[in-house]
């Protein structure tokens, strides 16, 4: 059983997403940007909240608490002002809601119009980066759709913080106009009893949708348990395929970005797949590159004797051959999200191609390459959501993207895939006008 105050706020989450679409664009912009305001107001408690956080983190002996997971959960003035500005961003943006996707009148005089709605009440399972809150909610809320969150507790404290600020404001600037002021599209939920996540993902009296955001195991979960339809953000195991026409400097620069910019986000890159032809100067150039960035190497058994032959005979010392472990195949499904990577070589793009369906999780790959019809080949053959040609991996992101941010990536292929945005939390609908018809 769920307990009965939470009980009571679902049940008001749920009135709450028929209410809202009721309120104008106008409205939804100016609490948006009212909660833009309150959280510069508010850094001071919010980054005090995230010490506590982050000091209880410390006492933790366990393997998940590495150098990208603490900066994962990390905010400070200039996090938060970059969450203020996304959720101004998300206010500038059209509202999807009511957009005409098709219209159209039948030889039957019918007129048929496909508009875009919401998809009603979200439950959304993260695991503990405190900027998904304010990204997520701006989301939902800007496209109509109520939202229950349920983080993870190793940012409970700043969690809390963050759901105030949103509640706040919404009792200041949207209860008034709402048919039932007490039904608020929102509900921060900060029971972390591991149990109750199997108790929501079987409400689907409450809610419509479901999106995890997290780690594989609790993709499987939700996946697995979930009664309501599921939005999934799987895991992102990534490719940087250096082509045996790239421009080696270039594809560095690429690779230095998407591993070492902020290694434990989901589009950062986890293998490097380079065309043997090129082996020897691609290695040569990139490894002692990445190395300083203090990036650790798995290397398949080729990659492997090629940096040994290449350490051996540098006239100046390799410290990188000492951070050099030999790969195991499981090691190439493995998302890293840390200074980690592994180098694979292949023979050509239709092998890079071929490790990547095996490998991959259908997320975001990138190709570095001069020549124009391999890359579209790459492009058109790569069944990932984002692939990109002469990019890094780290551009998949609702605001790079110019989406405000994103719930997530979708890697799945119903409904959306890449990055889950205003437009991709609502879904079309038909409204058919007449005048007395009826069927013969």
């Amino acid at each position: 059983m769920i307990d009965s105050e939470l009980e009571r706020g679902l049940a008001r989450l749920k009135s709450a997403s028929r209410q809202l679409t009721r309120v104008s664009t106008e409205k939804k912009n100016a609490v948006l940007n009212a909660i833009a305001d309150r959280l510069l107001e508010k850094a001071p408690e919010i980054i005090a909240a995230n010490h506590i956080d982050l000091t209880q983190l410390s006492l933790k002996a366990s393997e998940k608490v590495t150098a990208a997971f603490r900066d994962r959960l990390t905010l400070d003035e200039k996090r938060i002002g970059q969450m203020s500005e996304s959720i101004r961003a998300v206010a500038k943006l059209p509202d999807p809601v009511g957009e005409v996707v098709e219209q159209r009148t039948l030889t039957n005089g019918l007129n048929i119009r496909r508009i875009r709605s919401p998809l009603g009440a979200i439950l959304m399972i993260f695991e503990s980066r405190p900027n998904v809150i304010t990204e997520v909610f701006s989301l939902a809320f800007k496209s109509g759709n109520a939202i229950a969150l349920r983080g993870g507790s190793d940012s409970q404290q700043t969690a809390s913080c963050l759901y105030r600020v949103i509640n706040d404001v919404l009792e200041i600037e949207l209860a008034p106009t709402m048919a039932n002021s007490a039904a608020l599209p929102f509900i921060g939920i900060e029971d972390y009893d591991r149990a109750l996540v199997g108790r929501l993902l079987r409400r689907d009296d409450v809610f419509d949708v479901c999106i995890p955001r997290g780690g594989a195991d609790l993709i499987k979960r939700v996946t697995d348990e979930s009664r309501m339809p599921v939005i999934k953000n799987d895991k992102g195991v990534c490719h940087l395929y250096i082509h045996e026409l790239a421009d080696l400097q270039m594809a560095t620069n690429i690779a230095i970005n998407a591993k070492t910019q902020r290694p434990g986000v989901c589009n950062s890159v986890e293998t490097l797949l380079i065309d043997r032809s090129i082996a020897k100067q691609a290695l040569t150039v990139i490894v002692p590159s990445l190395f300083e960035k203090g990036v650790q190497f798995f290397a398949c058994n080729d990659s492997f004797q090629r940096l040994q032959e290449i350490a051996k005979t540098d006239r100046i010392e390799s410290p990188w051959a000492q951070s050099l472990k030999l790969a195991e195949e499981a090691d190439f499904y493995r998302e890293y999200l840390d200074l980690k990577i592994n180098i694979k070589l292949v023979d050509g793009i239709e092998s890079a191609i071929f490790h990547i369906e095996k490998f991959g999780s259908h997320h975001s790959e990138t190709i570095v390459t001069r020549d124009e019809k391999n890359a579209r080949r790459f492009q058109n053959e790569v069944d990932s959501a984002c692939v990109y040609w002469n990019a890094s991996t780290r551009f998949t992101d609702g605001f790079e993207l110019g989406l405000g941010g994103e719930i997530g990536i979708s890697t799945q292929k119903l409904h959306v895939r890449g990055p889950v945005g205003l437009r991709e939390l609502t879904s079309p609908r038909w409204l058919i006008d007449g005048n007395g018809h009826v069927r013969n």
